[in-house]
């Protein structure tokens, strides 16, 4: 049996790109800006797949825009009680009583806010999902320190409730669920390009037209026979788990980072292509941060600047969206050719073995 020192385990990793980005998180009144990504994985094709999306993007003139449409960090406590009736008044204070709750959070963290309590009632049980905006963290750690000081103020009104968990499963968590892309998880994110038909059918050899068809038949109509929820894209885990290792992210919450839409359009002007990643669980402060080669990946991101709270952490979720986007147009192009997609991961491959 193995003792309880600490190890690295080693992963390879390439910078990628240089990306063409555009939008308010990343280039603040610029028409864009270029910027290469660090990407770990033992998937080695992923490089050079991102890099022809990344390559694609700087062809237009604004390259990729991200919007970011929200941000919020959630836990979702569980309290018990006599019966229904009890809850829904439970959940009524709760709501009457919410400035109270604000204060509270704000009073014991430098940076959460609590910004929203959405009660569920089932049967006898109470379930608050608390919403916290929380700076540039992920805010996982701080957002359960906040919710423990809510149970406690809550409790002590003697309102017929009693403590069930801190956690009570709505939050939701590391796990492929409908309520985060209803209500809000993480950095919400849209990535998107317009690509002329001359680029599309010049770079990823096929047409606007066979890209749409794809997307359609392939991640919304196959997604949904699959069960898929809330979730209709080719590969969106790969390129967040590669860029979620080499920044020090949590690495489990690819679990509904990874649920997200892609959509396209075939247009007069060109094919029209987004990635919508409505929970990104990432930020640029807290656990695994300080570490040395995750601090200079930040700080070579731009990531380190000093900013308004939150600002690094939403430019970091926006070039996550917009590597998002290069390796989903080029994994999907490849597949409305036959035989591309495996002959090109063999050849691939074949170069690194024979490169090492």
């Amino acid at each position: 049996m193995k003792n309880a020192a600490t190890f690295a385990t080693e992963v390879p990793t390439r910078w990628v790109g240089p990306l063409r980005v555009s939008g308010e998180a990343v280039a603040p009144g610029l028409p864009h800006a270029e910027i290469s990504v660090p990407l770990a994985t033992y998937e080695t094709p992923l490089w050079p797949s991102v890099g022809r999306g990344a390559s694609i993007s700087r062809e237009i003139e604004g390259g990729i825009r991200t919007t970011v449409i929200g941000e919020r960090m959630t836990r979702s406590v569980l309290f018990t009680t006599a019966g229904a009736h009890e809850a829904f008044r439970g959940a009524q204070v709760i709501q009457d009583r919410f400035a109270e709750l604000q204060a509270v959070v704000s009073q014991g963290s430098r940076h959460a806010r609590l910004i929203e309590a959405h009660p569920e009632v089932v049967g006898n049980l109470l379930f608050v999902r608390f919403a916290f905006t929380t700076g540039d963290a992920s805010g996982h750690n701080m957002v359960t320190n906040a919710s423990d000081a809510l149970m406690e103020r809550i409790l002590s009104w003697q309102i017929g409730l009693e403590y069930g968990s801190i956690s009570g499963n709505f939050c939701s968590d590391k796990k492929a669920t409908a309520v985060n892309g209803i209500l809000g998880r993480g950095r919400n994110v849209v990535a998107d390009i317009l690509l002329p038909h001359e680029v599309v059918e010049r770079r990823l050899r096929t047409t606007a037209t066979q890209m749409a068809d794809l997307v359609v038949r392939k991640n919304l109509v196959g997604s949904t026979i699959a069960g898929a929820i809330r979730s209709a894209n080719a590969h969106y885990a790969n390129m967040l788990l590669a860029f979620y290792l080499a920044t020090g992210q949590d690495a489990a919450n690819i679990v509904e980072g990874s649920q997200g839409i892609t959509y396209a359009e075939a247009r007069d002007e060109g094919l029209y292509f987004s990635c919508s990643l409505p929970h990104l669980i990432v930020g640029t402060v807290g656990n695994g941060k300080h570490l040395t080669q995750i601090n200079d990946a930040l700080e070579q991101l731009g990531c380190r600047d000093d900013r308004e709270p939150g600002e690094n952490a939403r430019r970091l979720a926006s070039l996550m969206a917009a590597t998002v986007l290069c390796g989903e147009l080029s994994l999907l192009a490849a597949q409305t050719n036959p035989g591309e997609l495996m002959a090109t991961h063999l050849l691939m491959e074949r170069k690194e073995q024979q490169s090492s």
